[in-house]
């Protein structure tokens, strides 16, 4: 079964699905990480960013009309990508199409 989204829940679901995070954190209730959890605690504290070639990254300025960085915002939503992940593929595809 399909849960609710928070934001499509009454205000008695809600209630109900966050009452537990109205008790105080015990130390008692809690547990060792097990294996696929430390790795997962790993990915995330490793954070995002990055590239998949390993030559790093660099942050660069770059001034677009603001209709078209809606544009790309509104496209890389619906790919469910970041936009700097989608300029990169953009720029890539245009490289490669020079060549």
């Amino acid at each position: 079964m399909r849960r609710k989204r928070y934001w499509e829940m009454t205000t008695e679901e809600l209630a109900r699905a966050t009452r537990a995070l109205d008790e105080p954190l015990v130390v008692d209730q809690s547990r060792p990480l097990s294996t696929a959890e430390r790795e997962q605690w790993r990915r995330v504290k490793q954070g995002r960013g990055g590239t998949q070639l390993g030559q790093g990254f660099q942050r660069i300025s770059v001034r677009i009309e603001q209709g078209l960085l809606d544009r790309v915002t509104t496209l890389a939503r619906k790919r469910r990508i970041s936009r700097s992940r989608l300029l990169a593929s953009l720029v890539e595809a245009a490289l490669a199409q020079q060549e």
